[in-house]
């Protein structure tokens, strides 16, 4: 389930709150004293794909034997 964070209009005190898109639009309906806001933008990619982190040796292992066995890059699926 998303997470949506909420700000009271009078105080400004800012809510986090786990729900369903569809929960989210009955909080507001039922809370008017709430507006939603997006404290930071979402997430899209894992730091390995995104190049920030490489992956542990043990995996990158794995990578080396798998090119080593299938040098053309490609599995035999015929035997």
């Amino acid at each position: 389930m998303p997470t949506y964070n909420f700000r009271h209009i009078d105080t400004g005190e800012v809510i986090e709150r786990r729900m369903k898109i569809v929960e989210k639009e009955e909080f507001l309906l039922e809370n008017p004293e709430y507006v939603s806001i997006i404290l930071g933008a979402p997430t899209i990619g894992d730091p390995v794909r995104m190049g920030l982190l490489k992956p542990d040796n043990g995996f990158r292992d794995v990578l080396r034997k798998l090119k080593k066995d299938h040098p053309l890059g490609h599995f035999n699926t015929h035997d």
